[in-house]
């Protein structure tokens, strides 16, 4: 087997993988959300670079250890998929530390990327959480978790350290103000940046009609 076909067996071994653990997922972190940053991903690619095996197997990977929906958050899952594909072990390194890298951990809290291949795979995730689709995943995940709506008494609250962040329990609303307004400045490719500046625009549009209805004058 060529190496061509040997990562396109890879490729089409973990997407079944995936698609299996995920298809029931109900928090907005489901196979579909996977599939749009595996897209978003292999388009950014084209323009700004980097091993595209690497980004594409990233993509399919990035949410098999996330602390918001998984018990184990230390890459145990991937790492455990990617020896039974038997990937060589500097790849596997290299799409392990991509992961890595992708999670958003909290207004105040800098989440740099080592490589273009991560930069690509941690903006294509910030993509699929903004816009149309990033305000539909934002209610589901609070659904999800049981959150209130909005409740004006609990103000946003821009975290400055992971624990803090991953603890909060605050209404769905505030969400948008303490990451998804926030993402559009911290896009890192060019490709990415015109991408997001619309699905901002939508985003604040959104929440201007809702506070609208929410005070009644709609």
């Amino acid at each position: 087997m060529n190496s061509n076909s040997r990562s396109k067996y890879m490729l089409d071994e973990t997407e079944t993988y995936i698609r299996t653990e995920f298809e029931n997922e109900g928090s907005g972190h489901d196979w579909w959300h996977i599939h749009r940053v595996r897209n978003l991903a292999c388009h950014i690619s084209k323009s700004e670079g980097g091993d595209l095996f690497l980004v594409e197997m990233s993509a399919l990977l990035h949410d098999l250890d996330d602390w918001k929906i998984s018990d184990d958050n230390d890459l145990q899952k991937a790492r455990k998929w990617l020896n039974t594909l038997h990937i060589e072990p500097d790849q596997a390194e290299k799409i392990l530390q991509i992961i890595s890298e992708v999670s958003y951990k909290g207004a105040g809290v800098s989440t740099p990327t080592s490589s273009v291949e991560a930069a690509i795979v941690q903006d294509a995730d910030r993509l699929d959480a903004i816009g149309a689709i990033g305000i539909a995943r934002t209610f589901a995940y609070g659904g999800n978790k049981g959150r209130l709506l909005y409740d004006p008494g609990i103000p946003p609250e821009m975290h400055s350290d992971f624990d803090a962040y991953q603890k909060t329990s605050a209404p769905t609303i505030n969400h948008f103000y303490e990451k998804l307004l926030l993402l559009k400045s911290r896009m890192n490719t060019p490709t990415a940046i015109r991408i997001a500046e619309d699905r901002h625009e939508f985003m604040e549009n959104y929440l201007q009609r809702f506070f609208s209805e929410w005070d009644g004058k709609i």
